[in-house]
C-alpha cells in the first residue's frame, strides 16, 4: 500500500482518499431502499420492483450521450452536473409519498449513476497511466466496496420501518455524501483536463461511436462485460437472494453475512491478488476468473442439496467468499483494458459503452433469474451461471487474439504480433 501511494500523483491521491467515505452514503440506502419504498411509504411491492428498475434504466439511457459530453466539455463538468442530480434525487426521495415523486427522485438518481462510471474512469486514467492503473482500479473497488458495506451495517442499525425518520436521514446522508467528490472536482481536481482541446491540432481523430465499436477488440469486451455482469453482479439483488432462500432455506440473517463477507473478502484479498496478477496477461487473469466464479455457483447449486440445514448455510457463505475472490481479478482488469484501447480525444465514449455493457447486464441478470426460478427451475438456474462462466472464458481466449499486448498488461515485447489487431 505505501509503495502504490507513494507511486500516485497528488491528484490521484486526492480522488482515492475519499472513496470510501463517499460510498459510505450509498451503502446506508442501497440495501434499504426497496424496503422504504414498500414498507415505509406503503407502495405495492410489484409497484416498488418496477420503481428500483428505474435507476438502472435510466443510467443505461444516459451513458451514451454522458460519454459523448465527457469527450466534448471534460469529465469534471459532467461529473459535477451528474453529482447535483444525485443530491437533488436523494433529497426528493427523503420526502416522496406518491409513486411519481420516487420515480422522478430516481430519475435523477439514475442519471448520476449513468455518468458516474464513464466520468470517474475517465479521470482516473487520465490521472494514472501503465501498470500503476491498472492498481488503482482495483484498490479503488476495494474501497468502494469497505465505504458501501459499513454503510450497510450502519444502516442496518439505524433504520426502523416503525420510524419513516430514520429512513429520510439515511437518504439526506446519502445526498450530502455526494458533496465530498464535488468540492474535489471544485478544489484539488479542478485543473485535471480529461478532453483535448478542440483548437489544438491532433495526431488522432476523435472516434465516434459507430467507429469504436467496428474494434474488434472493443466488441468481444463489450460482449464479455455484459456477460459477467448477467450472472454476476447481476444475480447479487436477484437470483443468489431468492436461490439462498428458496432452495437453500437460509434465513435472511445468513444471506446479510454472506454479504458481510462478500465485502471482506475484496477488502482483506484485493492488495494481494493485485500483487499476483502483476506482470500478467490481463486476458489469463480473467480466465482464473471465470473458473473460480464457475466453482461458486456449483458450491452455491450443492447448498440446495440439503436445505435448511447447517451445511447448506455455510455453503451460502463460502458461495460469496469463493465470488468475492473473483471479483478481485475482475474490477483491475476490465476498466483497464478499456482506458488502454482508448485513446484520449474518445475516452468518455469508450468507457460509456463499458458501462453500458454493465448496466445491460444487471438489468438482463435479475429477469433472467426471476423467470427460471419462478418456474421453478432452480437447477438449470445455476446451469446457466455456470456455463455463462464457461461461455465468458471462451470470449477471453478469443478477446486475447485482438487485443494489442499493450492493452493486455504486457509488454510488446511480450508477444507475437497479431494481424488486425
Amino acid at each position: 500500500m505505501r509503495a502504490f501511494w507513494t507511486a500516485l500523483p497528488t491528484a490521484g491521491r486526492w480522488l482515492l482518499s475519499t472513496v470510501a467515505i463517499q460510498t459510505l452514503g450509498r451503502g446506508l440506502t442501497l440495501p434499504f431502499t426497496i424496503i422504504y419504498l414498500h414498507e415505509v411509504r406503503g407502495f405495492d411491492l410489484g409497484v416498488s420492483g418496477a420503481l428500483m428498475s428505474v435507476i438502472a434504466v435510466t443510467g443505461l439511457v444516459v451513458t451514451g450521450p454522458a460519454g459523448t459530453l465527457i469527450d466534448r466539455y471534460g469529465a469534471r463538468r459532467v461529473l459535477l452536473a451528474g453529482l447535483a442530480s444525485m443530491i437533488a434525487g436523494c433529497t426528493l426521495l427523503a420526502f416522496a409519498t406518491s409513486p411519481i415523486t420516487a420515480a422522478i427522485a430516481l430519475v435523477l438518481m439514475g442519471v448520476n449513476f449513468g455518468v458516474s462510471w464513464p466520468g470517474f474512469n475517465a479521470l482516473i486514467a487520465t490521472i494514472v497511466a501503465g501498470e500503476l492503473r491498472q492498481q488503482y482500479f482495483g484498490v479503488n473497488f476495494a474501497l468502494v466496496n469497505l465505504g458501501i458495506g459499513v454503510g450497510g451495517i450502519i444502516g442496518g442499525f439505524f433504520v426502523d420501518v416503525h420510524r419513516p425518520e430514520t429512513f429520510m436521514a439515511i437518504f439526506l446522508i446519502d445526498a450530502a455524501s455526494s458533496l465530498i467528490p464535488m468540492a474535489l472536482l471544485l478544489g484539488p481536481l479542478r485543473h485535471v483536463r480529461t478532453h483535448a482541446d478542440p483548437g489544438e491540432e491532433h495526431e488522432q481523430r476523435a472516434e465516434g461511436y459507430r467507429q469504436i465499436l467496428r474494434r474488434p477488440a472493443v466488441l468481444w469486451l463489450t460482449l464479455l462485460t455484459f456477460l459477467a455482469v448477467f450472472i454476476g453482479y447481476g444475480q447479487m439483488e436477484g437470483g443468489f437472494p431468492a436461490f439462498a432462500r428458496q432452495v437453500s432455506g437460509v434465513s435472511t440473517q445468513v444471506i446479510g453475512f454472506a454479504f458481510a463477507v462478500n465485502t471482506a473478502v475484496i477488502v482483506l484479498l484485493q492488495f494481494a491478488v493485485l500483487k499476483l496478477i502483476a506482470g500478467h496477461r490481463r486476458t489469463s487473469v480473467m480466465q482464473v476468473m471465470t473458473l473460480v466464479w464457475g466453482f461458486s455457483w456449483v458450491l452455491l447449486g450443492l447448498t440446495g442439496l440439503l436445505p435448511k440445514t447447517l451445511a447448506s448455510a455455510i455453503g451460502v457463505l463460502l458461495f460469496m467468499g469463493v465470488f468475492a475472490f473473483g471479483e478481485t481479478m475482475l474490477q483491475p482488469t476490465v476498466p483497464a483494458i478499456c482506458n488502454d484501447l482508448a485513446s484520449d480525444r474518445s475516452r468518455g465514449r469508450y468507457n460509456a459503452i463499458n458501462a453500458a455493457a454493465f448496466q445491460g447486464g444487471a438489468i438482463a441478470g435479475p429477469i433472467a433469474a426471476g423467470v427460471l426460478l419462478g418456474e421453478g427451475r432452480q437447477m438449470w438456474f445455476i446451469v446457466a451461471m455456470v456455463v455463462g462462466s464457461l461461455l465468458i472464458c471462451a470470449l477471453t481466449i478469443a478477446l486475447e487474439r485482438r487485443l494489442p499486448a499493450a492493452a493486455n498488461g504486457v509488454p510488446a515485447a511480450a508477444v507475437p504480433e497479431v494481424h488486425g489487431a
